[in-house]
């Protein structure tokens, strides 16, 4: 596992990476919380590595300040990290995101093909990825504002998978319904609503996590990328 520098139109930014025993493999952009590539995040790539994906997690927030890696552990950390929240550019980080993903697609390592997997500010990301990349396939945890952005889902050509908590203190039951309903036409979307859990319940050691239910979603989105990555 390491950190590598991938140049962008607007500058370099880290990358931390890992890669599995064998390779060429398939790869997975893995977009980050509010949080930075902290330690969750390299956790969350480690895992993918031992799933068989080369798992990449580019810093989005560094035009703001490079190397962020937050926990969810005390206020002060939160405060910043919803600082940052308000800071980041989404247009940006999609730009980000879709150099991230050139960029593996074209290394030794990986056998061309690439989704992206995301939490958070990074669920958002990824459904955007669904609507403004060439992923050959995409999975959002309790991404935050889909309700609006409904207008570009018919661009969603391509699998997209999304873990929705259906107690998510950062949405509504009307967003959720919005975007069931906004979605459910589309044969390429599949959605998951999680029964009494609330945001982050995927994030170990986070409040709201939930093993058994981190466990199933889990277990969803490796099929997943299995299915459209193999």
């Amino acid at each position: 596992m390491s950190e590598v520098t991938i140049e962008g139109k607007d500058g370099s930014f880290a990358v931390y990476t890992a890669v599995p025993d064998v390779t060429p493999a398939p790869g997975i952009v893995v977009a980050q919380e509010i949080f930075g590539v902290n330690q969750v995040m390299r956790d969350t790539c480690d895992w993918l590595a031992t799933q068989g994906f080369v798992a990449v997690c580019p810093d989005l927030f560094w035009r703001i300040e490079p190397g962020i890696q937050l926990t969810d552990q005390s206020k002060p950390e939160w405060d910043r990290a919803f600082e940052l929240f308000g800071l980041f550019d989404v247009d940006k980080g999609i730009e980000d995101m879709n150099t991230t993903l050139a960029t593996l697609r074209a290394h030794e390592v990986c056998n061309g093909k690439a989704g992206t997997l995301g939490y958070c500010l990074g669920g958002k990301l990824a459904y955007l990825m669904a609507t403004r990349s060439d992923a050959d396939c995409n999975v959002g945890y309790y991404g935050v504002g889909l309700g609006d952005l409904l207008g570009e889902a018919d661009r969603i050509t391509k699998p997209l998978m999304l873990h929705i908590a259906e107690k998510d203190a950062f949405s509504s039951a009307e967003e959720i319904e919005k975007v069931r309903q906004g979605l459910g036409g589309n044969d390429n979307v599949t959605i998951h609503v999680y029964d009494g859990n609330d945001h982050a319940f995927a994030r170990e050691g986070g409040e709201h996590y939930d093993e058994a239910a981190a466990k199933l979603a889990n277990d969803r989105s490796v099929k997943f990328f299995r299915e459209n990555l193999g």
